[in-house]
C-alpha cells in the first residue's frame, strides 16, 4: 500500500521539464499519440503512485541524475543539461548511459525508459497504430488462432470448440457472501477466527479451502482488490497496473530484473498463463535429501498432483490448438532433434483470447478465483479485499518457543483496508486466531514476518527466480503474439543441462504493446521499428533453474529500520552459463523454425541471421541493466528446512519457533524446480493444509 492520493503530483516542476526532454528522445519516431508530451509525463507521474514511497523517490533521483550537468558529463563529456542538448547530441547521451559503466546510470537508464515507453504504448491509438487489435469482445477474432476451435466439443478438453459467441459487456454480480472490500466495509472490524490466512494466490487459496472445509472458521485478508470477469474488460493497461504487485512495475533494487506477480484475489493465478507442470522428481529426492522434507517424495505426490489438477481441470492443449508461436517451439525443436511437447493448461472452454495476463473475462482460467477461493467461502471463510497487512502479533507471554502440541498462542493481524484506485477512507481490520497463515507471495512474506519481529535464520535469504530472458525472432508470416492461448508447449531438451539437475527450458509468452515497448531494449527510431514490426515478431522466453550453487544465496528480501523493502539478486557464475547457453538455444530454435534474423534483449540487441553469429553470444554482456530478465517465479525466501539458520519454516511449514505460525506460498520451496512453479505451490500447500488440520483439530468451534 502507498501513501499517494491518485492523481496526486510526484515529480517536482523541474523534473517534469527533464521528462519532457527525456521522452522526446525515447519516442523519436514512435507512433503519433492524441496527447501532449506534458499529458505523456502527467500519467507517466500518475503511474509512480503505485510504487512504495522509497522507491518514488529513487525514481525522482534517477530523474535529477540523468537531467543534470554531472549525468551528461557521464555520458558525453559535456556539463550541459540534458535538457538544453539538441536532440541529435540528446540521444547519444541516452545511448550512453544505456551501456554506461557505472551502473547507477543504467539503472537510471532503464528507469526512464521502461515508464515512458510503457505508458505511451498503452494508448489505444498508438497500439492500433502498430497493428494491435485490441479486446477480442469488442470485434471478430481476426487470426485463425484466436477464439472457439472447429468442430464438436471434445469431453475434457481445455478449449472451446464450436460456434460460441463472444461475451460483450458484461454486468457486474453483487459480491459474493463472505467476501468485504474496502468500499463495502463501513466501520474498523475486530473479531476472532480459528485461522487467518493472509493471501489468496496458488498456496493460500488452497490452504483456506482445506482447512475451511475441515471445520475451521476461516478469514483470508487479501492486499489486492476483488475482481471478477465483469472487471476484466481487456485493456492491457489499466488492468496491468490494477492487478499486479506495484502496478506491474516491482523489480530488484538494482531494476535489472522485473518482478512479475499478481495483487488481486486469486493472487498470480488470476493473471499468469495457466501453464500445469508437476515438480521433477528429482528436486523431490533433493529437498528430502538436503533439507528434511519428508511425506513428498514422487511417489507421495502423483495422488496429490492429480487431486490438484482436477480441480483446476488441467488438460493438455490438443495440437489444432497451438498458436503461430508455440509452433515456434515444436517446429523448430523438431528441426533440431530437440524433445519439445504439449503442455498442460488449467482451463476449461478457452477461447484463446490471449488476454490470460489480465484476468479471464470467460471465467475459463480455472485460477484459484473461481475454484479455491469459492469452495473457501462455500464451507464458510470470510474473504477480506484491499487489505494490507501491517505485522502480525504475538504477546511476549504467549510466545510459542518450539513446535510443541496443543493450542498454540493467540495471535493478531493488523491490517489497514483500503482502496487506492478510489480513495476510500482507511479502515482498520484486526482479527485475533491461533494460527496464521503467512501467503503473501516469496517477496510479501518475508516482509511481513519481518516487520513482526519474525525474522532471522532463513527469512528473506535464498531468494529463486528462475531468471528468465526473451529472445525475438524475425519471420515472414503473421505470428501476432497478442493473440491465441499463451504458453501451450515447451520444449524441456535442456532441463538437465550437461547431465546436472540445473538446467533450462524454453517457452513463449503473450506480447501486448504496453508490456512489449517496455520490455524491448532500445528507445529511438530502431526501437519504434522493432513495434511496428511486432505482429511478424515471434518471442521465445528462456527460463533458467537457478541455485546450482546450493551454498550460494542469490537473492535477498528485506527490511531496513525505516521500514523499507530491499530486493536483491545477482546471477551467480553458474547460473550465468546456463542462462547464456539457454538464449544460445532459442536463437537456434528460432532460426530453424524459420526466422530471418534473432535478435536478444541486450542494450544493444546481438542480431544473429546464421548459426555462425552464435559466437557473438559468447561476449554478449550479462551484467546488471546490460540484457533484460524479468521472473514471473518468484520463490524460496522462506523455504522448508530442519536447519533454522539456514531456512525459514520447519518441513510442515511452521515458522522455526513460533507455534502456529504457517507459511504457504512459493517462498517455502527450498530450491528452484525448473519447472512452472503454479503446480508445485497449490500440492505442497495442500499436503501442509491437511498436516495443519489435523494437527491443530482442537482449536475449531465446529
Amino acid at each position: 500500500m502507498t501513501d499517494s492520493t491518485p492523481g496526486s503530483p510526484h515529480l517536482t516542476v523541474v523534473q517534469h521539464r527533464v521528462m519532457h526532454a527525456l521522452a522526446r528522445c525515447i519516442l523519436i519516431g514512435a507512433p503519433a499519440s492524441s496527447e501532449t508530451l506534458a499529458e505523456l509525463i502527467a500519467r507517466c507521474d500518475s503511474r509512480l503512485g503505485a510504487l512504495p514511497p522509497h522507491r518514488r523517490a529513487a525514481f525522482s533521483t534517477a530523474v535529477n541524475v540523468l537531467g543534470s550537468r554531472v549525468g551528461v558529463l557521464l555520458a558525453i563529456h559535456r556539463a550541459i543539461p540534458f535538457a538544453a542538448l539538441s536532440l541529435f547530441e540528446q540521444t547519444r547521451c541516452f545511448t550512453a548511459w544505456g551501456e554506461s559503466r557505472i551502473p547507477q546510470l543504467r539503472s537510471a537508464y532503464q528507469a526512464v525508459r521502461r515508464l515512458v515507453l510503457a505508458v505511451h504504448y498503452a494508448r489505444p491509438e498508438v497500439a492500433a497504430a502498430i497493428g494491435y487489435a485490441g479486446p477480442l469482445h469488442l470485434r471478430a477474432p481476426q487470426v485463425a488462432w484466436k477464439g472457439p476451435l472447429a468442430g464438436i466439443t471434445i469431453d475434457g478438453e481445455p478449449v472451446a470448440r464450436g460456434a460460441r459467441a463472444l461475451p460483450g459487456v458484461i454486468a457486474p454480480s453483487p459480491l459474493p457472501r463472505g467476501v468485504v472490500t474496502a468500499h463495502s466495509m463501513r466501520n474498523d472490524i475486530h473479531r476472532r477466527a480459528d485461522a487467518v490466512v493472509i493471501g489468496s494466490g496458488a498456496g493460500g487459496a488452497v490452504t483456506a479451502a482445506r482447512l475451511a472445509e475441515a471445520g475451521y472458521d476461516v478469514v483470508i485478508v487479501e492486499e489486492g482488490g476483488y475482481y471478477t470477469s465483469a472487471d476484466f474488460n481487456e485493456e492491457e493497461a489499466a488492468l496491468t497496473e490494477r492487478l499486479y504487485a506495484d502496478g506491474a512495475m516491482r523489480t530488484t533494487d538494482d531494476l535489472s530484473i522485473a518482478l512479475v506477480q499478481g495483487n488481486t484475489v486469486g493472487g498470480s493465478t488470476t493473471v499468469n498463463w495457466m501453464m500445469m507442470l508437476r515438480t521433477p522428481p528429482y528436486v523431490l529426492e533433493q529437498w528430502a535429501r538436503e533439507y528434511g522434507v519428508y511425506g513428498m517424495q514422487p511417489a507421495d505426490m502423483a495422488p496429490v498432483f492429480a487431486r490438484i489438477e482436477a480441480a483446476v481441470h488441467s488438460r493438455v492443449v490438443p495440437n489444432d490448438a497451438h498458436s503461430p508461436n508455440n509452433r515456434i517451439v515444436l517446429d523448430g525443436a523438431a528441426a533440431l532433434g530437440w524433445r519439445a511437447s504439449a503442455a498442460a493448461i488449467n482451463a476449461n472452454g478457452c477461447l484463446r483470447c490471449g488476454f490470460c495476463g489480465v484476468g479471464c473475462r470467460h471465467n475459463a482460467k480455472q485460477s484459484t478465483l473461481v475454484t479455491y477461493v469459492p469452495r473457501a467461502l462455500a464451507a464458510g471463510a470470510t474473504v477480506h479485499a484491499n487489505a494490507h497487512v501491517t505485522r502480525v502479533e504475538i504477546r511476549e507471554r504467549d510466545r510459542g518457543t518450539g513446535t510443541g502440541t496443543g493450542t498454540p498462542p493467540l495471535k493478531r493481524i493488523h491490517a489497514v483496508v483500503r482502496d487506492a484506485q478510489w480513495n476510500t477512507t482507511p479502515r482498520t481490520l484486526t482479527i485475533a486466531a491461533p494460527l496464521v497463515v503467512v501467503a503473501g507471495g516469496a517477496i510479501g512474506t518475508p516482509l511481513l514476518l519481518q516487520r513482526s519481529g519474525f525474522g532471522g535464520g532463513g527469512v528473506g535469504h535464498w531468494l529463486r527466480l528462475h531468471p528468465t530472458t526473451a529472445i525475438v525472432g524475425a519471420y515472414n508470416r503473421e505470428i501476432v503474439t497478442s493473440t491465441g492461448i499463451p504458453l501451450t508447449t515447451m520444449c524441456d531438451e535442456f532441463i538437465r543441462w550437461n547431465n546436472s539437475d540445473y538446467g533450462f527450458w524454453i517457452e513463449c509468452p503473450p506480447m501486448h504493446p504496453s508490456f512489449t515497448a517496455a520490455a524491448s531494449p532500445g528507445f529511438g527510431q530502431a526501437h519504434a521499428q522493432q513495434m511496428r514490426s511486432a505482429n511478424q515478431s515471434g518471442v521465445l522466453i528462456a527460463l533458467t533453474r537457478d541455485g546450482a550453487t546450493t551454498a550460494h544465496s542469490s537473492g535477498s528480501v528485506t527490511t531496513d529500520r525505516a521500514g523499507r523493502s530491499h530486493i536483491r539478486y545477482a546471477l551467480s557464475v553458474t547460473d550465468q552459463v546456463r542462462v547464456r547457453a539457454s538464449i544460445r538455444a532459442s536463437a537456434r530454435m528460432h532460426l530453424a523454425a524459420g526466422a530471418t534474423e534473432v535478435r536478444t534483449f541486450h542494450t544493444t540487441a546481438v542480431r544473429i541471421r546464421r548459426e555462425a553469429d552464435l559466437a557473438q553470444l559468447e561476449t554478449a554482456s550479462l551484467a546488471p541493466n546490460r540484457v533484460g530478465l524479468f521472473s514471473a517465479h518468484v520463490n524460496g525466501t522462506c523455504r522448508m528446512g530442519v536447519n533454522p539458520r539456514t531456512s525459514g519454516a520447519t518441513p510442515e511449514g511452521e515458522r522455526h519457533g513460533v507455534r502456529g505460525l504457517y507459511i504457504a506460498d512459493g517462498s517455502l520451496l527450498p530450491t528452484a524446480l525448473g519447472v512452472n512453479p503454479q503446480e508445485t505451490i497449490m500440492a505442497v500447500t495442500s499436503v501442509l493444509a491437511d498436516r495443519m488440520a489435523i494437527r491443530h483439530l482442537g482449536i475449531t468451534r465446529a
